[in-house]
């Protein structure tokens, strides 16, 4: 536990909050890597790296991330009602630094291998997983929305070989690989 103690304003609002202290202990939990992708108006493909990815529901099956408000990536997607989430392998650390990376957006798919969904949302090629969905609702959250997703389609086996290839991790600020204990 902290010694520091948070100065509160009038109306209990924590005025001392430091973000940078939230995003270190934050990275302390281990999140999958994913490219969440779409198409934009003109057919043409969008994407980014997310890390803020959940299954929600089972029943019926939906899912979930949060783009940043103010995304333009995510406003180009949002106007075809559906998106793809690419769970990324550990073979794939160059795609995850190459969808990050603000103002690229013309240029990310650049000699990138994909197929179309049945969406027509981008499954990128070698990932671990994809999931295809309609968009359900998207609420603001804060600085982020938390998009909701409709699942349609989906896939775990890159290879089709049975065995799909080991996930990204993103965790203190690094990537890796996952190594199973017990």
């Amino acid at each position: 536990m902290s010694n520091e103690t948070n100065e509160r304003s009038d109306d209990g609002a924590d005025v001392s909050f430091d973000p940078g202290h939230f995003r270190t202990v934050m990275g302390h939990f281990p999140t999958g890597v994913t490219i969440v992708s779409g198409m934009n108006a003109d057919g043409k493909p969008h994407g980014f790296t997310i890390g803020s990815f959940t299954s929600v529901s089972l029943d019926p099956p939906m899912v979930g991330f949060l783009p940043q408000v103010g995304s333009t990536t995510w406003d180009a997607m949002a106007t075809s009602g559906s998106f793809c989430v690419n769970v990324l392998s550990d073979e794939q650390s160059d795609l995850c630094w190459k969808f990050a990376k603000s103002g690229t957006d013309d240029t990310r798919f650049d000699g990138v291998d994909w197929h179309a969904a049945p969406s027509g949302s981008p499954i990128l090629d070698r990932a671990v997983a994809w999931i295809d969905c309609s968009i359900e609702h998207v609420y603001d959250m804060g600085d982020h929305h938390f998009v909701l997703g409709n699942v349609g389609a989906l896939d775990a086996d890159a290879d089709h070989d049975g065995k799909p290839p080991e996930p990204l991790l993103f965790f203190k600020g690094t990537l890796g690989g996952f190594g199973a204990v017990g």
